[in-house]
């Protein structure tokens, strides 16, 4: 499984970049976070995708010159001549994963490391009051793919909550509970101690619904005074990733990755760079 290696991203090796090829216009419009690879086909389908003036056709292939619109707006795409970048960043409580935000909240992305030529692409999202693991990545694609139900990647929280849940509760929990949008339910359930009126436990689940771990506990009469999560697919929060903080997955293991989840290395044969301390 890959693995987290530190890693301070403003002193990321520069390699040459690789002659960059024609690609299959939906297959960038994803790797450039536009969306799932299914989704920009079905733009380029409905006539919503322009280039070079004309409406692109499905299959079509594009270029790093071609001038690319969808709905009307110009995106500049990133092409895969460079392997993608991932990091871990220790989200804190009152940051929201959200570029745009009508009240002007701290986020997480002023946190990250500047890039030019291209964005992060965060890899799902935890709400304002949620801190712990979170990942980006310069690939839309591979964003996709980690965050896709079919992939069943666990997620795995440290929750607190007020008072001590009983044993038909915690069955409830792991059997399921109707929520409003469909059954939800923990994969896992584990005591992780606690002092006085708090008691922390430790759950796991294979889907990401939006304050869904919270939802469950009020379900059977909890409220969560913490969470945190800890763990998303094989990435573990790093002990000594302090929040606020950034950690860059090596690219031995960024290659991994792609392979697991059937995806081409775009830089085959590159050396890697040694991973530093921040």
């Amino acid at each position: 499984m890959p693995r987290a290696t530190a890693t301070d991203p403003s002193k990321r090796s520069r390699h040459k970049e690789l002659p960059v090829k024609p690609e299959r216009l939906h297959k960038l419009l994803a790797q450039s976070g536009v969306g799932s690879r299914r989704e920009m086909e079905a733009l380029i389908a409905e006539g919503r995708v322009n280039i070079n003036g004309e409406t692109a056709q499905t299959g079509q292939s594009a270029s790093p010159g071609d001038r690319i619109k969808v709905n009307g707006k110009l995106l500049h795409l990133k092409f895969s001549n460079r392997l993608p970048r991932v990091i871990i960043y220790h989200k804190p409580e009152g940051e929201i994963v959200s570029r745009d935000d009508p009240e002007h909240r701290p986020n997480v992305f002023t946190s990250l490391p500047r890039m030019s030529g291209g964005r992060w692409v965060a890899v799902g999202r935890l709400d304002f009051n949620t801190s712990g693991l979170l990942l980006f990545t310069t690939s839309g694609d591979l964003a996709n793919r980690l965050m896709h139900p079919r992939y069943k990647l666990v997620r795995e929280y440290a929750v607190r909550i007020l008072g001590e849940l009983a044993d038909d509760a915690r069955q409830r929990l792991l059997d399921g509970i109707e929520l409003d949008d469909g059954l939800a339910q923990f994969a896992t359930f584990q005591e992780a101690g606690g002092e006085g009126a708090n008691h922390w436990y430790r759950v796991s689940l294979f889907e990401g619904r939006n304050r869904e771990v919270r939802r469950l506990f009020e379900a059977v009469g909890a409220v969560v005074s913490r969470l945190m999560r800890v763990r998303y697919g094989p990435f573990i929060l790093p002990p000594k990733l302090k929040r606020g903080q950034v950690m860059e997955i090596g690219e031995a293991d960024v290659r991994k990755l792609l392979a697991d989840f059937g995806m081409d290395d775009p830089a085959p044969g590159r050396a890697e760079h040694k991973p530093r301390e921040r």
